[in-house]
């Protein structure tokens, strides 16, 4: 597995944000979905997951950075050959030419060998533990990509995904979902000799003809008729739980916000948002009847007072 940091593009002290970003534009690129004539695509994308995976995990992320894990987010060699403070080989250039001893500084090994390989050595002098081959790893992480509509994810609503093997699953949305958010699916990815990986399901938000998203709340410009504005009453707003009756108070202007409580987004919490109503006062452009009733009516005030002029 390649470096995570080249996978993704982005520079090692790259925040989160940064980090959240630059997988966003990949998975975008990258999902097969849209890439049906390049067979290279789903393992692309694949990479690009673990890679995010690993550096949204502050403690994976610390690990890699120090060594402690590759790529893949293994453990690296345990015991740090090449040359420590705690021991190693080192060379010597003896009379034989280049011989290497093992440096200890006085400490006593043998029971972390023994604990390591086994315990015993091989009739030869080696350690038993050389020659192991790598434990069993799990299969391979399978990344999907789930569009949910902007209704659903509001009200957190059961979506159905059918995932590589044919099987259909029934998910339900976390709190605080949003465009973005990823779904871990445990063992449902593909299978290994110590198992099976698991699915990382990418949830992609549909936008709306007419609701806009704004933190938790949701917001609706509403058209209003100017005898609705002025006289004020009930009129019948679209929600995201469906239509309910807003009042709107006599003598209304265009630009008017009205909040509907509990109407929005769920946070993190399970707490919902408001839906926030701006009212927008549509005048008739060729009405006869509202143009001989306001004949010879002006209204004195001089409106446009605040911005100077």
């Amino acid at each position: 597995m390649a470096d995570p940091y080249t996978t993704l593009g982005v520079a090692r002290n790259a925040s989160e944000a940064d980090i959240k970003k630059a997988y966003r534009k990949l998975a975008k690129e990258l999902h097969p979905d849209r890439n049906a004539d390049n067979p290279n695509a789903a393992e692309k994308f694949a990479s690009v997951t673990h890679a995010y995976d690993l550096l949204t995990d502050k403690d994976k992320r610390a690990q890699f950075d120090r060594g402690e894990i590759d790529a893949d987010g293994n453990p690296t060699a345990p015991f740090g050959f090449g040359g420590g403070r705690g021991g190693g080989f080192r060379s010597s250039s003896g009379p034989g030419g280049g011989n290497f001893e093992f440096n200890t500084d006085g400490a006593d090994f043998g029971d972390i060998f023994e604990g390591l390989f086994g315990g015993g050595r091989r009739g030869g002098g080696g350690f038993a533990g050389f020659g192991r081959q790598a434990p069993p790893q799990k299969g391979a992480n399978v990344a999907y990509r789930l569009a949910v509509d902007f209704v659903d994810a509001a009200k957190l609503a059961p979506q159905r995904i059918t995932l590589q093997d044919g099987k259909t699953i029934d998910l339900k949305l976390p709190n605080g979902v949003e465009d973005g958010t990823q779904m871990r699916l445990s063992g449902k990815g593909q299978p290994g000799p110590a198992g099976a990986g698991d699915a990382i399901i990418t949830i992609e938000v549909r936008p709306h003809p007419f609701f806009k998203r704004e933190g938790h709340n949701v917001r609706l410009d509403l058209p209003i008729t100017l005898d609705e504005a002025v006289h004020g009453g009930k009129v019948k707003v679209p929600t995201v739980d469906g239509p309910v009756m807003l009042g709107v108070p006599g003598g209304s202007s265009s630009g008017k916000t009205l909040r509907l409580k509990g109407k929005g987004f769920h946070d993190r919490q399970g707490v919902r948002g408001d839906q926030l109503v701006t009212l927008i006062v549509d005048v008739p452009a060729d009405d006869a009847r509202l143009k001989t009733f306001l004949e010879g009516w002006r209204d004195p005030r001089n409106v446009r007072a605040s911005l100077g002029v």
